[in-house]
């Protein structure tokens, strides 16, 4: 992904009664009211909120409704990164603040691969979630207790996280495709007391059975003390059944109907303590167990769902994800607005490309999230929405997971819908929410996240730690944050936590994101640092030629590493062609014309090989760590991490490397 140009042309833009008619917008207008100022646009608010943190925390409590028992006075005690105390007198409860709501407004709707559909409502939602919520404390689940959940994207799993988060508990899962391995360097490291799982999903066509990992998972960890099977696949009878010989393992419905009918109660616990465990990837070692608050969870998610994505109570907000990705936990954050949260369990490409855009039009989808695979993955099938559905209520697409390329910008412009804010984000697990972002009130340029966060003091530094613009660098935030996690679990010392993040600059977040703040104020994202490619002592991202390699039609996925070499790094491309396309001469250089007319000599790859799979986490990104060490004879330390841990095998040994 090269540079933009100093002008480009804006793809979309919203006009001035578009702008005026956004949430961010009448924030804007109440801080000049409030304090007296003349912020004329999103640049200058955005300046301000770095500027005035408390000042503007303290704001969007109020003007995003936040419900607890007690704010206090002070906004931001000890100000220190890490370590940071944001609202230290607060008392509030997470679930409370998703189920403000209790009316007959649609709040979940589920939609499986097999067809099936089912909608609850808010009244619903509370009544069920009052009912797990009065059996989990019955079983003596309480404050700072964990609950996992080995879960499709479903509703029982956001009542199972809502009961759980009600009583004061900490949520934590991963979803049904992990590997036994996997869940244990997961769930074996934080030792929940009761596990939420299905018995089965459904997936590409096909009926996935769970419940041997469920036993295994069982027997493995002695701290579940009781576990709930959600029917799925089967039927509650078939269900019961087949668990039947497992002790304190009862069906969800058997579970629920031992609640005697007590109203929902809201545990009231600081703006600091835990509230959910994720987990890094997990591909250089056991995965890292990030442990996010409450408060800095709920505020930065009211945030970036009301000011950044104009998300309003009678929206449809849809995210394709995981229980094992970030983007489970901010999707179901979308109920503190009141809109209805759409989850779909399956794959997005079955029974045909154009399968979720199916579903855009029958729920009548206005944000539609899905990540920068996806999109080129449809680009490549040739599918082209705009021609073939109506997406009447669609405004807004939303990609992370990897920097969108130029080219997918242009294509959701053309073929999926003109009149929309197209938003690429980024953040990730470490901060569960985003440093850059989208925002209705801006324009879209090809290639750039649109903006930096509000609040977020998000720069880029060079090697010597100064700030630049329209150079590329190290992503970094200078100032502390709500949603920092509060450190990691089994970790008393917090020495994991600051490695991880503050050993390049002390009191600084170094994010590990190659990066460039453009001129147009939006920033483009160059890959993972570690990942940075260094031939003749150059640094170059990897969405740099990812970014061309997508433009040529024979291709259908690519990885790029850099392999030692003499006493240099040359680039090394693997790519995985059409089915049916051998890797011919005339193909190598038509790949290697490609990258070098749009990017430099350096970023040429030395060698082009044909794979038949790249490896990939399984939330679906590519692990360029994991083929580099495989290319150089090293170890891959966690192979569990991994969707397809098989294709590492394809890049053992290659005769093609050897010259």
């Amino acid at each position: 992904m090269t540079a933009p140009s100093a002008t480009p042309q804006p793809l979309w833009q919203p006009s001035a009664e578009a702008i005026a008619a956004t949430q961010v917008d009448a924030f804007r207008r109440e801080i000049n009211d409030k304090f007296g100022l003349a912020l004329a646009d999103y640049d200058a608010l955005y300046d301000w909120s770095v500027q005035n943190r408390e000042a503007f925390w303290e704001h969007l409590w109020q003007f995003s409704g936040v419900v607890a028992s007690e704010r206090g006075e002070r906004v931001l005690g000890d100000d220190s990164m890490p370590g940071a105390e944001w609202f230290p007198d607060a008392r509030l409860n997470f679930a409370e603040n998703l189920l403000k709501y209790r009316d007959n407004e649609v709040a979940l709707v589920q939609r499986l691969e097999n067809g099936s559909r089912r909608q609850v409502t808010y009244a619903e939602l509370a009544a069920e979630v009052a009912a797990v919520a009065e059996v989990l404390r019955s079983r003596g689940v309480t404050k700072g207790d964990r609950v996992a959940g080995f879960m499709p994207n479903v509703s029982e799993t956001v009542v199972a996280m809502l009961a759980a988060t009600s009583v004061g508990a900490i949520w934590t899962s991963c979803s049904p495709d992990f590997g036994i391995n996997g869940v244990f360097d997961r769930f074996g490291q934080v030792q929940p007391k009761v596990l939420f799982a299905c018995e089965g999903y459904f997936y590409n066509g096909k009926t996935l059975d769970s419940l041997p990992r469920v036993k295994e998972i069982l027997a493995r960890i002695d701290s579940i003390e009781s576990a709930v099977i959600v029917p799925v696949a089967r039927d509650e009878a078939d269900t019961a059944a087949a668990i039947a010989t497992l002790s304190a393992t009862k069906t969800y419905t058997q579970f629920k109907s031992h609640a005697q009918g007590a109203p929902l109660q809201f545990e009231q616990v600081a703006f600091s303590d835990p509230l959910y465990i994720m987990y890094s990837s997990g591909t250089t070692g056991v995965p890292k167990c990030i442990v996010h608050s409450v408060g800095g969870t709920l505020l930065q998610h009211l945030k970036e769902h009301q000011l950044h994505s104009d998300l309003r109570r009678e929206d449809s907000l849809f995210f394709y994800t995981t229980c094992g990705w970030m983007m489970w936990n901010w999707l179901v954050s979308g109920l503190a607005v009141g809109a209805t949260v759409v989850l779909y369990d399956g794959s997005p490409f079955y029974p045909a490309p154009e399968c979720l855009w199916d579903m855009a039009d029958e729920e009548s989808i206005s944000l539609f999230g899905t990540s920068a695979k996806y999109i080129a993955a449809l680009e490549k099938a040739g599918a082209k929405p705009r021609e073939t559905h109506k997406l009447d209520k669609l405004r807004a697409v939303m990609s992370t997971g990897s920097p969108l390329a130029h080219e997918g910008f242009l294509y959701v412009y053309r073929d999926i819908k003109a009149d929309l804010c197209l938003s690429s984000i980024s953040g990730g697990t470490d901060i569960l929410s985003c440093f850059s972002l989208g925002c209705p009130a801006l324009p879209v340029y090809a290639g750039q996240l649109q903006c930096r966060g509000l609040g977020m003091a998000v720069e880029v530094w060079d090697d010597d730690g100064k700030p630049v613009e329209a150079e590329k660098g190290e992503l970094v935030c200078t100032s502390s944050f709500p949603s920092m996690p509060i450190g990691f679990w089994n970790d008393p010392d917090g020495e994991k936590y600051h490695s991880a993040y503050f050993d390049s600059w002390p009191g600084i977040w170094a994010h590990g994101d190659y990066a460039e703040i453009t001129p147009q104020g939006g920033m483009v994202i160059y890959g993972r640092s570690d990942a940075v490619l260094n031939p003749g002592g150059v640094r170059i991202g990897t969405a740099e030629i990812y970014r061309q390699v997508e433009k040529v039609e024979e291709v259908v996925d690519s990885i790029c590493v850099g392999q030692e070499w003499g006493d240099d790094v040359r680039v090394v491309l693997f790519v995985v062609l059409r089915e049916g396309v051998e890797l011919t001469d005339e193909l190598v250089q038509t790949i290697r014309k490609t990258i070098r007319a749009n990017t430099t000599p350096r970023h040429v790859p030395a060698k082009v090989i044909q794979v038949a799979d790249i490896p990939r986490t399984i939330s679906g990104k590519i692990v360029e760590l994991a083929v580099r060490n495989v290319i150089h004879g090293k170890p891959v330390k966690n192979k569990d991490a991994l969707a397809n841990p098989e294709a590492l095998d394809l890049y053992v040994n290659l005769p093609e490397l050897q010259n």
